[in-house]
């Protein structure tokens, strides 16, 4: 296992950080978990106020006692941000409790979405207060945000230099978010990627197409391999329902280094393959043809297709599809159906794409049950 520096925390993390969404059928599940995850070297545990029991479990765990002290562990737990000073703090001292610790390493305002939350955020006697009161009292240590943002949104909230790390998305599949992690490493916060396995494209069940076009390296690996190269990201997280499953992602904890010639060419295998099959349809991503009247994210609906139509990563194309409509500020924009063909976002696009042609197929090919957040 390899250590990076969290940015201006100075904490060193582990470059894999145990994400708790998942470990959670019932405490003794948590702590074999945990207790795995810390003998192949993971020194980070990272959860949610929102994420069911976890932290319950996880404060279970300490108080049975681990083999790793307490204060030798990083903790970070996340928590929403709210209009108001009051509820946070009475949700920092719940967290602290539920957690059976008196202080948390590191805490996110869980999801500054959207410019609504980012107001609360700044305003001096919303969420902050609280906050930083506890940063006084010693109950919390380092304090960042994880978002599910726009852009904008999200280089909005690193630029307001209140916090010392970010967790965000970013992954080989979705590189929309680069521009927040050059920011977000200038200003020296410690960068944490979401999901990467999962919402990084399901790559722990590829399809063939997609296994065979990553050799020598499996799509899994591929990603990591795309993250870890980059010293500017400190950790990723792996999310595992079960101890048995932290082996897998572990293989490359140690590959921390540039890309290999072997490994460069998987990358331009991909962005070949993608170009040949997609052709004059391929949506590149530039964000032009926002904002849509009706609302329809068409350039994640575009990603989506893409990914299915090249690299056949149809059953993750679905999953997230069936997300509009269903998760709120967390997936935001409405279905591919919703085009009525106004024409607007025509003109504005450099690639002069049939963008409501590709946005009648994408419905077609990835309509499926509605989806929704694993925890609401």
């Amino acid at each position: 296992m390899q250590y990076r520096r969290f940015g201006q925390t100075n904490l060193h993390l582990s470059v894999f950080s145990l994400g708790a969404m998942r470990y959670l059928a019932d405490s003794k599940n948590a702590y074999q978990t945990i207790e795995k995850a810390f003998s192949l070297g993971i020194n980070h545990i990272e959860t949610a106020r929102g994420y069911g029991k976890s932290e319950e479990y996880i404060g279970e765990a300490i108080k049975t006692g681990l083999s790793v002290p307490r204060s030798q562990f990083y903790l970070m737990t996340k928590i929403s941000p709210t209009p108001d000073a009051e509820t946070m703090g009475q949700q920092i001292n719940e967290s602290l409790q539920r957690l059976n610790t008196d202080y948390v390493d590191c805490l996110g305002i869980h999801g500054i979405n959207t410019a609504e939350h980012l107001e609360w955020v700044k305003n001096k006697n919303g969420c902050m207060q609280a906050v930083q009161e506890a940063v006084k009292d010693g109950k919390v240590r380092h304090v960042g945000f994880s978002t599910h943002a726009p852009l904008d949104v999200l280089l909005a909230a690193i630029n307001t230099d209140l916090f010392t790390f970010v967790n965000l998305h970013y992954y080989y599949f979705f590189q929309r978010n680069l521009p927040a992690i050059e920011l977000a490493a200038q200003k020296d916060m410690g960068i944490f990627i979401i999901s990467p396995a999962d919402k990084g494209g399901r790559l722990y069940t590829p399809p063939d197409k997609l296994r065979e076009l990553c050799q020598p390296l499996t799509p899994l690996e591929m990603n990591y391999r795309f993250l870890l190269s980059d010293s500017r990201i400190t950790t990723l997280s792996v999310g595992p329902a079960n101890p048995a499953e932290l082996i897998e992602p572990l293989k490359v904890a140690d590959s921390v280094g540039e890309l290999t010639p072997a490994e460069i060419n998987v990358f331009h295998r991909l962005e070949q393959e993608q170009n040949t099959v997609l052709g004059t349809d391929k949506c590149s991503q530039c964000f032009a043809c926002l904002p849509c009247p009706e609302n329809i994210n068409i350039p994640e609906a575009l990603r989506l297709r893409n990914l299915a139509v090249a690299y056949d990563m149809e059953d993750f194309s679905k999953y997230r599809y069936g997300m509009f409509e269903n998760a709120g500020h967390w997936f935001p924009g409405m279905k591919a159906n919703r085009c009525t063909e106004c024409g607007d976002c025509l003109p504005r696009c450099p690639e002069n794409l049939a963008i409501p042609d590709l946005l009648k197929d994408t419905h077609e090919r990835l309509q499926g049950n509605a989806g929704r957040r694993l925890w609401g």
